[in-house]
């Protein structure tokens, strides 16, 4: 099988972006720079529960006014990443599901990789917590991080957050976390699908 690697580079008013990824890593080689902290560490879980390598930078971003642009542009920026490396998706499992406890929160995340972008965050109570001082983080980000890698994968995606806490760093853990696991799981190869597009269409685009 080929290397299934890409590499991305998305210039914007607001952002420049790099990426590069091996959607067959180790999950230990991973280099995220984003000028967010707490978004750096939790693409760097994501990335290492997937088993991915990934080589993420933010060369030029609008973070003195909020995070809004960057943290929606790396989604963006994310997803294309991993459509590219998976090709025409040939015997691919298509579907994932996993779950990451943290603490009393539970994340649940299921993927589809259809070619249909759609992003749904379930959660118990919409709380208003958030992180840092300039650069908060929060579960509205969340969503919308997730929302842009979603489209730009062409994956349905929905996640369920359970005993929601009161410290947005739980919740927005386990959500990357149980994404990572799911995704993984959608990303392997059956050996028994070899060169078959896993839709009765016999494309996903």
């Amino acid at each position: 099988m080929a290397p299934r690697t890409a590499e991305v580079e998305r210039k914007s008013k607001e952002t420049h972006i790099k990426a590069g990824i091996n959607i067959d890593g180790r999950g230990d080689r991973c280099d995220v720079k984003t000028g967010i902290g707490f978004l750096d560490h939790m693409i760097e879980l994501f990335a290492f529960h997937g088993l991915f390598d990934l080589e993420l930078e933010v060369i030029k971003s609008d973070t003195v006014i909020d995070i809004h642009h960057t943290n929606e542009d790396l989604g963006i920026v994310l997803g294309k990443a991993f459509k590219q490396a998976l090709g025409d998706k040939a015997g691919i499992h298509r579907f994932g599901c996993a779950g990451a406890p943290m603490e009393a929160t539970v994340a649940r995340a299921v993927v589809d990789i259809s070619g249909r972008g759609y992003f749904r965050l379930n959660i118990e109570e919409d709380k208003v917590v958030q992180i840092g001082e300039k650069q908060e983080y929060s579960l509205s980000y969340l969503e919308h991080f997730m929302e842009s890698f979603a489209h730009s994968l062409g994956a349905t995606i929905s996640i369920t957050l359970q005993n929601v806490s009161d410290d947005v760093h739980t919740n927005v853990e386990a959500a990357f976390k149980a994404l990572g696991l799911a995704l993984y799981q959608a990303v392997q190869v059956d050996p028994r699908r070899e060169g078959i597009v896993p839709s009765t269409k016999g494309i996903i685009d």
